[in-house]
């Protein structure tokens, strides 16, 4: 059998499926099966209008985080933590061993810091001139 590369620079579904399917065998041979479960915390006005929130996903005992977006009218009103409070509450129901997050230095690590998360790795210059940060908290020990 001869292989060779192809570069794809708009990749369909179907292809990033096609890639997907021998990396989830692997995974499952090597640590088992893990559903794949999203979650939200949703942000409304009085009209019902999403404003912001919180989105992100189970997988292997782990909560991730992908987004979290406090709208400019609704910060230093505990909007934040009560969202990072209600996500902590769900993963310790979907019994999650963690959860983890990423953020850049222009947006939320001390925020996470004071919650109880732990810095476990960065990336300099993502974006350029600034950092990607990685933080983890585990709910058992």
């Amino acid at each position: 059998m001869t292989l060779r590369i192809e570069l794809s620079q708009d990749p369909t579904e179907e292809q990033r499926a096609a890639i997907l399917a021998p990396l989830r065998a692997h995974n499952i041979a090597k640590a088992g099966p893990s559903l794949y479960e999203p979650v939200a915390l949703l942000v409304r006005d009085d009209n019902d209008a999403i404003l912001g929130g919180l989105y992100g996903h189970t997988f292997y005992r782990w909560l991730f985080i992908e987004l979290l977006a406090v709208p400019e009218q609704g910060r230093g009103q505990g909007i934040g933590s009560k969202l990072m409070n209600m996500v902590e509450e769900f993963a310790r129901e979907k019994d999650c061993v963690g959860i983890w997050l990423d953020t850049f230095d222009f947006q939320a690590p001390g925020f996470y810091k004071k919650l109880g998360y732990t810095e476990c790795g960065e990336i300099v210059d993502y974006p350029l001139g600034h950092k990607r940060h990685f933080f983890q908290k585990r709910l058992i020990d």
